[in-house]
């Protein structure tokens, strides 16, 4: 029996109030929601409806990964709300991409910099946006200076860069900029760090940009003065990219450690143990094993551990071999008690170490008047 073409998505609503409340529930919860009618699932894939949920702002929550391991290649994308994910569609850097920096803003994930590859020229400006909404990449408007391995956070509606390399045999950057898609789309030069730092990671707290690199160089940037000054100690996280062991929630910085899930005191720049490392279970092994190479996310809340690889012994053919973990843990470092770390889904046909992680929340905002 064909469903009639005039009947109205949600019985006594207009279509545009129907194809609103429908954009309330997450990403992950389509599926379902197609398999309701015919008219749900073609409503649900209609530029209308991608139209008002870029209009209402209706991105939702999503946790961002990129692995050296992915089947087919690409970004993976995490919603909270229905513990699922789902791949992204493929751009033309990403086979060889690395270097890049990466950051959730204005409803969007940007993936900025990087180099392309072993035969490529050098750094790139190119910075791609992907939303949501419409599940579609975008060029966006380039960085003033090419860079790769650079510190990269978003603070107060902005995404600040700073050092990384511009060339193979750079010794380093000093320049700094900021990116504010509410204003033009364009970039505006911030004043030169203090030290220019070739490798280097970033995180917003306290309402200033902190780049740290290797060997430990800490500086501080504060948007409200236009300055630069030297950072507290403290800040060492023993990774091979520790950008990625690091997350800021609640104003708080949380990090893992040797010993475990710890939380950075601002005031005594010491790290302070909070709980147990999150472990990964690993078939036919006794014992579950600590990741490295994973990624340490902040959202709503809760902190995650995606991704990863470690060192398992294999009884059967006496041999230790590499493991590579689609695994994901999250636990709420806010919570009384001690910290536990509980399953969430795993990655979807991706393993490995993260290159790329990113957290977007959706903005809270009030909701428009609908006539």
């Amino acid at each position: 029996m064909e469903e009639s073409t005039c009947q109205a998505l949600i019985p006594g609503l207009p279509d545009e109030l129907a194809l609103l409340c429908l954009a309330q529930i997450s990403h992950g919860h389509h599926g379902a929601l197609e398999c309701v009618s015919r008219r749900w699932r073609d409503a649900l894939r209609s530029d209308d409806y991608a139209r008002i949920k870029a209009r209402e702002r209706l991105c939702g929550d999503w946790l961002f990964v990129l692995t050296d391991e992915t089947t087919p290649a690409g970004w993976r994308a995490y919603d909270p709300s229905a513990d699922r994910w789902r791949p992204l569609p493929r751009t033309s850097a990403e086979t060889s991409h690395h270097g890049f920096g990466c950051a959730a803003l204005d409803g969007r994930l940007l993936v900025l910099g990087g180099c392309t590859g072993p035969s490529s020229k050098g750094p790139t400006s190119r910075v791609l946006g992907f939303d949501p909404c419409t599940c579609r990449w975008t060029e966006l408007a380039p960085m003033a200076t090419p860079r790769a391995n650079f510190a990269c956070a978003v603070l107060g509606g902005r995404v600040f860069v700073a050092g990384g390399c511009a060339s193979t045999d750079s010794e380093g950057l000093a320049a700094a900029e900021a990116y504010d898609p509410l204003r033009n789309n364009r970039w505006e030069g911030l004043p030169e760090m203090p030290v220019a730092l070739e490798a280097c990671w970033g995180l917003s707290q306290g309402r200033r940009f902190h780049v740290v690199s290797w060997p430990w160089k800490h500086v501080v940037f504060d948007p409200a003065s236009g300055s630069w000054e030297v950072g507290p100690a403290g800040w060492e996280l023993e990774r091979p990219d520790p950008g990625l062991a690091a997350a800021a929630l609640d104003g708080r910085v949380y990090g893992v450690l040797d010993e475990g899930l710890a939380v950075l005191e601002p005031w005594s720049g010491r790290w302070k143990l909070l709980g147990e490392p999150p472990l990964f279970k690993v078939p036919s092994h006794g014992r579950r094993i600590r990741p490295s190479g994973g990624a340490l996310a902040a959202l709503r809340g809760w902190v995650y551990m995606v991704g990863g690889k470690g060192i398992a012994y294999d009884a059967d053919t006496c041999s230790y071999n590499i493991v590579k973990f689609d695994c994901a843990l999250r636990c709420r470092p806010g919570d009384s008690g001690p910290i536990r770390w509980l399953d969430a889904r795993p990655l979807f046909r991706a393993s490995g170490s993260v290159v790329g992680c990113a957290a977007l929340h959706q903005p809270t905002r009030i909701p428009a008047e609908h006539n």
